[in-house]
């Protein structure tokens, strides 16, 4: 891992944090938005959604985009679509403009995730390719936790529309610092082989730090061959038969998971007021849930170095369904709760960093983005029906304890969906070799 590589890695990390930011702040501007409009709870509710449903429809439409036409230019274009959705948001005269400017922000973001987890993936060496994952996944709750906390003073001395303005900037901030810094993936220009792709592998190792040559020392004077089979394969082959149960696994597995995870991202703060404690508690106890979040995405990126990915992600979702039922049924204890959401948000995170890990072993260099944004983008609408899946239950008198059990039950549904995957997380080149002396091998045996 040379310093270019480790800058690419916290590049990731940043744009994730605008995801986090972007999910917080707007819950932080919630009390702005519906008091000078005058809109009611379930008008305000719809407006807080809309993001979620850009990022769904962003991640399934433009993560294709970047196994297309490259990493970087679907990061840049991304960005730039954020920056204008949150410029946009400024402007915003009803609840139906901001909505728009909402589900603008959200493609971008949407297909920016799908991008990043790619882009880590392939710019991170194979000892520490799932800690770079795990590094780039607590970027979210560390953009929440920090850009929660921004947010708020900034509602404070100025109106809700400071949020956007914030977000903008950061975003026009990170544009540049991701033209200059993060080159073409090689993993990618070694596989589609766009025009002069010899030239621009090159010149993506030089910016990267590594001399252009083979393993034995020579210098690079082509590319890999690609056979017609290899040419053939498209965006499409996430369900092809070799990868549709790869496909839905993790799907189903990070859909489920989401629902858990989001429960206590909207209802926390809901919940903490209904004890009887001030909103700001609840606020501060939902930070505290972000920070818990980023160290458990921390630990398990060194954890996976040790301990199988599969088998690591499968306990800390069995636990993350302990810990939410745990929250469910605290009594009305501040600090109780406060610890609580630490745990909850420590587990929920780290399995996030299991499932966006899983994901980049799980599908190969074509479909990656492809892969990844299908699988954020189905897990985006499990985002969505948790806030209402938990309104309902407690609309219709279930009581809190209840709604935790079966809230956590997300997390043990996709904890018992991963036993079935079946995994490979050795180098590319390792299981290459070995296909290719298998080949080898029954060609002896038919001789």
């Amino acid at each position: 891992m040379t310093r270019a590589q480790v800058t690419v890695v916290v590049i990731t990390v940043l744009l994730n944090a605008m995801d986090g930011f972007d999910i917080l702040s707007i819950a932080f501007a919630a009390p702005g938005i519906a008091a000078e409009w005058g809109i009611d709870q379930l008008g305000l509710g719809i407006v807080l959604s809309m993001e979620l449903i850009g990022m769904s429809i962003g991640s399934v439409f433009l993560g294709g985009i970047a196994d297309k036409i490259g990493r970087r230019p679907t990061l840049l274009g991304c960005l730039t679509v954020m920056a204008t959705g949150m410029i946009l948001a400024t402007t915003a005269a009803s609840p139906v403009q901001l909505s728009i400017w909402r589900v603008l922000t959200g493609l971008g973001i949407g297909g920016m995730l799908s991008c990043t987890n790619a882009v880590v993936a392939e710019f991170s060496n194979a000892k520490w390719r799932s800690l770079c994952i795990s590094l780039m996944v607590i970027g979210y709750p560390l953009g929440g936790g920090f850009g929660g906390l921004y947010a708020s003073s900034l509602i404070a001395r100025f109106d809700w529309r400071a949020v956007f303005y914030f977000g903008a900037a950061a975003t026009a901030i990170l544009l540049p610092l991701a033209y200059f810094l993060v080159p073409e993936s090689v993993h990618w220009l070694t596989r589609k082989q766009p025009s002069n792709a010899l030239a621009r592998v090159k010149h993506s190792l030089a910016r990267l730090g590594h001399a252009a040559t083979n393993p034995d020392g020579s210098p690079i004077t082509a590319l890999p061959e690609i056979h017609g089979e290899e040419r053939k394969k498209s965006l499409s082959d996430i369900f092809s038969p070799a990868l549709i149960g790869i496909t839905m696994i993790v799907t189903a597995a990070y859909f489920f998971h989401i629902v858990t995870f989001y429960f206590l991202l909207k209802w926390a703060p809901k919940i903490v007021a209904d004890m009887g404690f001030a909103a700001s508690q609840g606020g501060r106890v939902l930070t505290m849930a972000n920070f818990g979040g980023a160290s458990g995405g921390a630990l398990f990126g060194i954890l996976t170095a040790r301990l199988g990915l599969k088998r690591l992600t499968i306990v800390i979702l069995a636990l993350n369904a302990v810990a939410v039922t745990i929250f469910g049924r605290s009594s009305a204890d501040l600090a109780t709760l406060t610890e609580l959401a630490i745990i909850t948000g420590f587990f929920g995170n780290a399995a996030v960093s299991g499932l966006y890990s899983i994901v980049a072993y799980a599908f190969p260099t074509h479909v990656r983005a492809t892969g990844t944004g299908f699988v954020i983008g189905i897990g985006r609408g499990g985002a969505v029906l948790s806030p209402w899946l938990a309104g309902y239950l407690l609309e219709t008198g279930v009581t809190l304890p209840t709604v935790g059990m079966i809230m956590g039950a997300g997390s043990l549904l996709a904890a018992a969906v991963l036993i079935f995957l079946k995994l490979d997380t050795r180098p590319v080149h390792v299981r290459r070799r070995e296909a290719e002396e298998m080949k080898s091998s029954l060609a002896g045996s038919e001789a």
